[in-house]
């Protein structure tokens, strides 16, 4: 290879997508018997953590866009974690709350964090506290940049 740093193993990205994937492997058999997905669990997150909100302010919370989390809400709600209902003041905005079982599974989900963490095997808490400050701070740069 006459260029090094194209090497695949040298690219930042690479290694982040190869931790995202892992993640998403071994999150999903935590999830499973929650009867959630990776984007439920963030979305129930968000609503344990806040209380009733709208979508859009969902979205903000998550990082994606109505388009993406309103159709992840319909199932949830049809699955009876939430209720959807259009606000009074604007016909536009919709609130999202949590149901009583929706409210309920935030128990059943409070040892998922941990049983992740278990995961990481020798730092495991430590090197997960350690490791988050981190990469929020490399987040908040990169949020704010762009590279062209």
């Amino acid at each position: 290879m006459s260029h090094p740093q194209l090497a695949l193993d040298a690219q930042v990205c690479f290694l982040v997508y190869r931790l995202e994937h892992r993640i998403m492997e071994l999150y999903r058999p935590l999830l499973e018997p929650l009867g959630l997905t990776y984007p439920q669990y963030l979305a129930m997150l968000a609503l344990w953590e806040h209380g009733p909100m709208s979508v859009g302010r969902l979205s903000e919370l998550l990082r994606l866009d109505s388009g993406t989390v309103s159709p992840l809400l319909k199932r949830m709600e049809k699955a009876g974690l939430v209720t959807r209902t259009r606000s009074p003041e604007d016909e536009r905005s919709v609130r999202v709350e949590l149901t009583r079982s929706g409210t309920e599974l935030e128990e059943k989900a409070a040892s998922v964090p941990l049983k992740l963490v278990s995961c990481l095997g020798g730092g495991g808490e430590a090197e997960a506290r350690a490791l988050a400050p981190a990469l929020r701070a490399v987040l908040a740069r990169l949020e704010g940049q762009s590279c062209i």
